[in-house]
């Protein structure tokens, strides 16, 4: 090795080195600018689990509040869990569909739409979407903000080959995981948007082994205690020690650290820094072409449950409502103890005329005999009066407070209707004011939900290759064959159909009243075919058609030779339904088919032998 050579390593090194310093010093200011936040997203936790006696100290530290005596009632109320799950099963009741909307009626668009609409749908049965955005829903009504990280995983999909070392080499395929928000880190708090960020740090503690199976790199671990939200722990609970001591939840692991800045001037694709223990696992440019002109944006979709001005990370009704339960929780505990000198009794006796110690161990027990010193006082109950009107007009005022603050009125978090409203109207018109109050937290589910589906055909449209076939389950139970490449994706003015705006029990009634008003039928009074199977399939009832309408399936089944005819020749059978196999096949030839000589003429032929077999019997 020549002098050059070992200088110039020792120039990389030494720049590595920096690199690696850099990136650590940038995660750990990062982090002690956010601590204060971090430690009201595990006070909301705690709120929600049921540990509710407990608060943040002056040095920003969470601590067991103490009893001031040592008799004093401390039991739990807890109204915010229930109002969670309410909230929850409300969000996951008006949650978008990603069905992806034609620009116009041209086939070109009807069959993009179509196929992205396919992908889409894929995607969501293989990953189980519906878990991940509830898991992601979870974090953002407890702790304000949940985020969406969208990635091509190479290691996924079918097998395509091998390499040199004889491993199997697949397609890939797109993940979303849902992240809290403890392992998200912007470059700035006040940013508004993901928009705003032009670098985010995603940090999470992970085993020694994933490093070394990810990356190829064997590092030394340690226990780690702090990233206790880290998919990879094996920690049984998040709650923080009240004794502030750390627990160590994960053995041998280490924080990886992945820096990801956007483009600039000096690194026009964007830049990605991966560090774990003081290692530089990887530096390049940022992977994904997923911004909406094929730019090189950040792989995160925020979703907050309130958005806050000239804050990055939201807040939640769980903030708003531990004051309430704070108050209603010591006025339970005051009324119980007040119960409790009212059934228990308080004695007095006079100094030295029983034995005080031997009473106020056994208590008054039915059937015991007080002895006392004769000449003394006789021992008697205090008269401890009756519990204070106070107490339940407190309790019923901070039980209202809680509708006002979390939005949720009785009817949907107790299922029970107020006295004075008996009229069905009267209590649809409550569910939809409650609806109308979480209006803001529905929209940024379906804003990042929407976002989330942007991403996910931006990495096919990046990564698909040049053929890819998609099998997905249609609606029957029938299977669908998708044949697409890179060039037939349009991910970049996609445009989704509404879907979170009204609840499915109300987008049927509004079907319903549509098909009432005649509305849906033709000039003859008479619903279409493709009519009659939308509406069936909006109202829960698709398999229901598709076993009475043939003509379904002969459509599918003339799809599917379109895909065949695309690379051979396909003979008609007798069986088909030729009227509609030649007008599917006729729509493939306008479509663009005709413009590669030889499947025009393939499909040509097939026609003719559609032709040839019209009138035959099965």
């Amino acid at each position: 090795m020549t002098e050059r050579e070992t200088r110039r390593q020792q120039q990389e090194k030494r720049r590595v080195e920096a690199l690696v310093a850099e990136v650590n010093a940038d995660f750990a200011a990062r982090r002690q600018a956010r601590r204060t936040l971090e430690r009201g997203w595990e006070l909301n936790m705690n709120f929600v689990s049921g540990n509710q006696f407990c608060d943040i100290n002056p040095a920003g530290e969470l601590e067991e509040e103490a009893a001031a005596f040592y008799w004093q009632s401390r039991r739990c109320f807890n109204h915010i869990a229930p109002t969670l799950d309410t909230r929850l099963a409300r969000l996951a009741k008006v949650r978008p569909s990603l069905e992806v909307r034609a620009f116009s009626d041209a086939d070109d668009d009807m069959k993009t739409a179509r196929l992205c609409t396919g992908i889409l749908k894929s995607v969501k049965n293989r990953i189980d979407l519906d878990g991940i955005i509830s898991h992601a829903t979870l974090w953002s009504e407890t702790c304000g903000t949940s985020f969406y990280k969208i990635v091509w995983n190479h290691e996924e999909g079918n097998v395509i080959g091998t390499d040199a070392a004889g491993h199997s080499v697949r397609e890939g395929d797109v993940n979303v995981v849902a992240l809290s928000p403890f392992e998200v880190y912007p470059d700035s708090l006040t940013a508004e948007s993901m928009q705003e960020v032009n670098s985010l740090i995603h940090a999470k503690a992970v085993p020694t082994s994933y490093i070394r199976d990810k990356f190829g790199v064997e590092v030394a671990g340690s226990a780690i205690s702090d990233f206790v939200f880290s998919p990879y722990s094996s920690a049984g609970g998040w709650k923080r020690p009240a004794d502030g001591k750390e627990r160590p939840v994960l053995e041998d692991a280490v924080i990886l650290i992945e820096r990801y800045t956007r483009p600039d001037g000096a690194h026009p694709k964007g830049r990605l820094e991966i560090v774990a223990a003081d290692r530089l696992l990887y530096e390049g440019d940022l992977p994904y072409e997923n911004g909406d002109r094929g730019e090189r944006i950040l792989p995160f979709v925020r979703q907050t449950c309130i958005a806050l001005p000239g804050a990055f990370f939201g807040t939640s009704v769980v903030d708003r409502m531990i004051p309430l339960q704070r108050a209603y929780n010591a006025v339970r505990n005051r009324k119980h103890e007040f119960l409790n000198r009212l059934s228990t009794g308080v004695m007095a006796v006079e100094d030295g005329s029983v034995d005080a110690e031997e009473l106020a161990q056994d208590g008054l027990y039915p059937g015991k005999v007080i002895v006392y010193r004769r000449g003394s006082e006789k021992p008697g109950f205090l008269d401890c009066g009756s519990i204070p009107s106070e107490f339940e007009k407190e309790e019923e005022r901070l039980a209202n407070e809680f509708v006002l603050v979390s939005g949720m009125s009785e009817i949907s978090r107790n299922s029970a209707s107020p006295a004075n409203v008996t009229s069905a109207t009267g209590l649809q018109l409550l569910l939809d004011q409650d609806t109308n109050r979480m209006q803001l937290s529905a929209e940024s589910v379906g804003r990042a939900v929407r976002e989330t589906g942007k991403q996910i055909l931006h990495l096919y449209k990046q990564f698909a290759g040049a053929r890819r076939i998609l099998r997905m389950t249609g609606t029957g139970g029938d299977t669908e064959l998708f044949a697409f490449s890179q060039s037939d994706i349009s991910a970049d003015d996609v445009q989704f159909e509404p879907g979170y705006e009204r609840t499915a029990e109300q987008k049927k009634e509004d079907i319903l009243s549509l098909l009432s008003l005649g509305l849906l039928q033709d000039a003859e009074g008479k619903l279409s075919d493709d009519t009659r199977n939308r509406v069936l399939e909006a109202i829960g009832f698709g398999s229901f058609e598709n076993a009475r309408d043939i003509s379904h399936l002969h459509l599918k089944k003339a799809e599917r030779e379109n895909i065949l005819l695309a690379q051979q020749d396909v003979e008609a059978d007798a069986y088909d339904d030729h009227a509609l196999h030649r007008a599917e096949h006729v729509r493939a030839l306008l479509s663009g088919a005709e413009k590669d000589e030889a499947v025009r003429t393939r499909i040509l032929r097939h026609l003719a032998s559609h032709r040839e077999k019209e009138g035959g019997s099965v």
